[in-house]
C-alpha cells in the first residue's frame, strides 16, 4: 500500500496533450534533433573507422558524445536557468547546426573531426535542460505526465531510428547523414523560435552568484531533500540493471552459437529495451490513470530488475531480447510517475540544475554499470554475471521502495516547493527559505499532491529525467 493518495483524475489523452501548440512544437523538435544526433553519432563512427582503420579511435568518436555530462553535465546545465528557456533551446540548436556542417566538409583531419563533435556536444545539457524546465511551463497536471512518458518514448524510438538508419546511409557516405544531422537542427531552431513563446529566465539577474555555487545548490536540492533524494535513488537504480543487457549485447550475440547471426542477435538485443521502453510509456501513460500509475510505481521498479533475473538460465538471445523488452516497459511504466512526484517537491528556480544532476547521474551510473558487469563477465559466465546483478538490484529495489518517505514527509516537501517558498537558496535541511526569484514565471495551472488534494497554480511543473 503506497503512502500517497493520487489524483482522481482521470487520465489525460493524446489530443489534450498535442491540443497544446507549444509542445507540439517542443515535441517535434525534440524528435527531429534526436533523430538527427543518433543518426550523427552513427555517421561519425563510420567516418572516423573509414578514415583510420582504427576501433579504438572509431570507439572514440562514439564516446565524445556523452563527455560533457560527464565533465560538467551540471554546471552546463546552470546556465540554461540564467537565461530564457526558448533561447537557449534555440542558440543550442543553431550551435550545433554550424558544426556539424564543418564536420561534413570532406578531408578533415580526424582530431579536427573530434574536436568538432565534442563542441557540438557541450551544447546538449544546456539545450536538454531548458527543454526539461519549459515542459512543465506547457503542460500542468496529467498531460505533464503523459506529455513526459511521450517525450520520453520519442527519445528511444529516435534513437532506434537513428542508429539504423544512420548506419546504412553512412556506408555509401557519411557526409549525407551529417548533412541531414544539421537540417535537422535547424529545423528544430525553427520550430521553437516560431513554435513556442518567449518567457522570462527562471534566475533573475539579482539572484545569481558564481555559476560554480550555483551548480552546488542543484546537488544540494536534490540529495538534501528527503522527497528529492528518494525518487532519485529510484531513478538512479533503475538505470543500474535495465542497461546491462543492451550493453553487452555483443557478447551475447556472441553466445549464440550459430542460432542467430551475430550481426542481428545484436541488433535484436540493443533494440529490445528501447522498443519495451516506448510500448511501457505509451500503453501505462494511456491506460492508467493518475492513481494506478502512482499505486504501480513501487511495485514496477521490483519488477525490472526481476525480469532479468531469468538470464541465470542462460537464454537464447531472443529470449535476452524479450526480458530486455520486459525490463524497459517496467521503467517506462514508473519513469514518469516519479518524474511527476519529482516536480512536485521541486522549486521553480532549480529546474535546469536539478536537470543537469539527474542527467549526468544516470549517464555515470549506466556507464559504470556496463563497466562493471564487463569486467566481471571476463571473469565468471555471462548469464550468472546478469542473473546475480539483477537479483542484487531486487533487493536494492526493495529495500528503496520499503524506506520511502511517509505521506506527511511529501506532504511537507510538495507544500514547501508551492506555497511561496520557492527561493534561490536551499535552506539546511534541502528546502526552499526565501521567495521566488523575480524573474520567475508560471503556467497558472495547478497540480495535484500525492493524496488528490489540489494545490493553487503558484508555480509551474517540470521533469528531471
Amino acid at each position: 500500500m503506497t503512502d500517497e493518495r493520487p489524483s482522481p483524475e482521470g487520465p489525460a489523452t493524446f489530443r489534450e496533450v498535442f491540443a497544446q501548440r507549444e509542445y507540439g512544437a517542443v515535441f517535434a523538435a525534440g524528435a527531429l534533433s534526436w533523430v538527427g544526433d543518433y543518426l550523427a553519432k552513427a555517421a561519425v563512427t563510420v567516418l572516423v573507422y573509414q578514415e583510420t582503420r582504427s576501433v579504438v579511435l572509431s570507439a572514440t568518436a562514439f564516446a565524445v558524445s556523452f563527455l560533457p555530462w560527464l565533465v560538467g553535465g551540471p554546471l552546463l546545465a546552470a546556465l540554461a536557468e540564467r537565461h530564457p528557456y526558448r533561447r537557449v533551446m534555440v542558440v543550442c540548436d543553431l550551435i550545433r547546426m554550424a558544426l556539424m556542417l564543418l564536420i561534413a566538409i570532406p578531408n578533415l583531419p580526424i582530431y579536427l573531426v573530434l574536436a568538432l563533435l565534442f563542441l557540438a556536444t557541450l551544447a546538449n545539457p544546456p539545450s536538454q535542460a531548458a527543454k526539461s524546465a519549459l515542459l512543465a511551463q506547457i503542460l500542468s497536471g496529467d498531460r505533464l505526465v503523459l506529455g513526459l512518458s511521450l517525450n520520453a518514448s520519442a527519445g528511444q524510438a529516435s534513437q532506434v531510428v537513428g542508429y539504423v538508419v544512420g548506419a546504412a546511409i553512412s556506408q555509401f557516405d557519411p557526409a549525407v547523414a551529417l548533412l541531414f544531422n544539421a537540417a535537422t537542427f535547424g529545423v528544430s531552431a525553427a520550430l521553437l523560435r516560431f513554435g513556442v513563446r518567449e518567457r522570462s529566465a527562471a534566475l533573475h539577474e539579482t539572484d545569481r552568484t558564481h555559476l560554480l555555487r550555483e551548480t552546488a545548490e542543484g546537488f544540494q536540492i536534490v540529495f538534501g531533500t528527503p522527497v528529492l533524494r528518494a525518487i532519485a535513488v529510484l531513478v538512479f537504480s533503475s538505470m543500474l540493471f535495465s542497461i546491462v543487457p543492451e550493453g553487452l549485447a555483443v557478447v551475447w550475440a556472441d553466445r549464440s552459437g550459430g542460432d542467430l547471426d551475430r550481426g542481428l542477435a545484436q541488433a535484436v538485443i540493443m533494440a529490445a529495451n528501447p522498443v519495451g521502453f516506448v510500448l511501457g510509456g505509451l500503453l501505462i501513460g494511456r491506460v492508467f490513470g493518475p492513481a494506478r500509475r502512482l499505486a504501480l510505481m513501487r511495485p514496477l521498479a521490483v519488477l525490472a530488475p526481476l525480469t532479468l533475473v531469468p538470464a541465470l538460465l542462460d537464454p537464447s538471445p531472443v529470449v535476452v531480447a524479450l526480458l530486455a523488452a520486459a525490463c524497459g516497459f517496467a521503467v517506462a511504466g514508473m519513469l514518469p510517475t516519479a518524474n511527476g512526484l519529482f516536480v512536485q517537491a521541486l522549486p521553480d528556480a532549480f529546474r535546469a540544475r536539478a536537470f543537469g544532476v539527474m542527467a549526468t547521474g544516470m549517464q555515470v551510473i549506466q556507464g559504470l554499470a556496463v563497466l562493471v558487469t564487463g569486467a566481471l563477465s571476463d571473469r565468471f559466465d555471462l548469464p550468472s554475471v546478469v542473473g546475480v546483478w539483477s537479483a542484487a538490484g531486487v533487493v536494492l529495489m526493495l529495500v528503496a521502495t520499503l524506506t520511502w518517505p511517509s505521506r506527511p514527509t511529501v506532504e511537507a516537501a510538495v507544500a514547501a516547493a508551492s506555497g511561496g517558498h520557492t527561493g534561490t537558496r536551499p535552506g539546511s535541511a534541502g528546502v526552499p527559505t526565501a521567495t521566488a526569484p523575480a524573474g520567475s514565471r508560471s503556467n497558472g495551472a495547478g497540480a495535484d499532491l500525492p493524496d488528490g488534494d489540489a494545490i493553487d497554480g503558484e508555480r509551474a511543473r517540470h521533469a528531471v529525467t
